[in-house]
C-alpha cells in the first residue's frame, strides 16, 4: 500500500522504523505490528504491547467515565496482543493525573484498569505516576508470550486467501462501544488452534485504514465485496446504505481481529466457526497490489483512502 505522507502519523512512524533498521539480536520482530516479539528461552518468546492514550483524542468527561477511561486504556493493549495470537503476562502503567481533579479521580482510573486486569488476569507489576496541569493521559505498556515461531503477524498474507473480520463494524465512538469492548484475547487463540492464520491485525484506525497496514507496500492486494461488511447496529439506521457503509469502513475503534487463511481453511471455519461467534468473509487477497471494492453487481473501483489517522499541524 502507499506508504503515509510524512507529516502523518503513519509517515512518521515509517521514518522511525528507518532508524532503526537493525534492532538488535534481542529483538525478533521490532516496530511495524501490533506488538514487538522479543527472543527468549524455554520455547517460547516474549510480547511487548504500548499505548498512550490522551483525554480529548480518545475519551472526553463526559460521556466517558474515569473507569472506563482506564478501562478502555488496558483494553486497548489486549486487543493488540490478541492480534498477536498471545497471552497477557503483566503490564506496566503511566499516569499523567490532571491537578484539579484530585485523588477520587485518580483512584477511579486506577479501579477502571484494576477490574479489566483482573478479568484477564494480568497483575499490573508497575509503573509511573505524574500530576501536572494538563488533561488526562495513560500510558500502558502489556507483556505476554506466545509459543516460539507461532506470533501471528500482520505480514503474510497470499493471494487467494479469505479474508475475515470477527464482527460487525462502524459506531464505535458515538455508542461509547470503544469504551466498553471485550478484547478478543480468547477468540484470537482458539482460531490460532483451528486454522492456520497467515495474518492478523486489529481493527483500532478503521477497516479501510487497517486492511492497509495488513498489506505490505509490495505485497499483495485485496478485494472487499461491499456487501458482505457486516454494519454494527450502532450505527444509526435512518442514515442511507452508502452512508452506512462508509462508517463500517471508516469509524475506526472497533478492535475486531481482522485475518486471512487460505481457500480450505476459511471454507472451513464457515462451515464450524469458533463456537458463539458469527465469522464474516468479507473479500479475498490478491495478486495485484492495491485494495478495490466489487459490489453485489460486480462493479469494481479502487478503495478511499480512509480510516483515522493522527495528523501535525503542518
Amino acid at each position: 500500500m502507499p506508504s503515509s505522507p510524512e507529516g502523518q502519523e503513519f509517515g512518521f512512524i515509517d521514518w522511525v522504523q528507518q532508524q532503526n533498521a537493525d534492532p538488535g539480536s534481542g529483538i525478533v520482530l521490532g516496530i511495524g505490528d501490533d506488538a514487538a516479539v522479543l527472543s527468549s528461552a524455554g520455547g517460547r518468546q516474549i510480547l511487548v504491547a504500548k499505548d498512550v492514550l490522551m483525554e480529548g483524542t480518545h475519551f472526553t468527561f463526559p460521556p466517558a467515565t474515569p473507569q472506563l477511561a482506564g478501562r478502555k486504556s488496558l483494553a486497548v493493549n489486549l486487543s493488540d496482543l490478541a492480534a498477536m495470537g498471545g497471552t497477557p503476562t503483566c503490564a506496566f502503567v503511566g499516569l499523567c493525573l490532571p491537578r484539579s481533579r484530585g485523588r477520587e479521580f485518580a483512584k477511579q482510573i486506577h479501579s477502571g484498569i484494576q477490574l479489566l486486569a483482573d478479568e484477564f488476569q494480568v497483575p499490573i507489576a508497575g509503573g509511573d505516576t505524574n500530576i501536572w496541569d494538563g488533561p488526562l493521559v495513560i500510558s500502558i505498556t502489556l507483556l505476554g508470550e506466545v509459543e516460539q515461531g507461532k506470533a501471528l503477524l500482520r505480514t503474510g498474507s497470499q493471494p487467494g486467501d479469505m479474508l475475515f473480520v470477527t464482527g460487525p463494524l462502524g459506531g464505535s465512538l458515538p455508542s461509547g462501544r470503544h469504551l466498553t469492548f471485550t478484547p478478543r484475547v480468547a477468540l484470537a487463540q482458539e482460531l490460532s488452534q483451528l486454522v492456520d492464520i497467515h495474518a492478523m491485525i486489529d481493527l483500532s484506525d478503521g477497516l479501510a485504514r487497517d486492511l492497509g497496514h495488513l498489506l505490505c507496500p509490495a505485497g499483495p492486494g485485496a478485494l472487499l465485496e461491499l456487501h458482505t461488511i457486516p454494519i454494527h447496529s450502532d450505527v444509526e439506521s435512518t442514515l442511507s446504505a452508502e452512508s452506512r457503509l462508509q462508517h463500517a469502513l471508516n469509524d475506526g475503534e472497533d478492535f475486531e481481529l481482522l485475518f486471512t487463511v487460505s481457500t480450505a481453511e476459511g471454507q472451513r471455519l464457515l462451515q464450524t466457526p469458533p463456537a458463539g461467534t458469527t465469522l464474516h468473509h468479507i473479500g479475498h487477497i490478491t495478486a495485484e497490489s492495491g485494495i478495490r471494492l466489487v459490489d453485489k453487481y460486480g462493479r469494481h473501483s479502487p478503495l478511499p483512502v480512509g480510516g483515522w489517522e493522527h495528523r501535525f499541524a503542518d
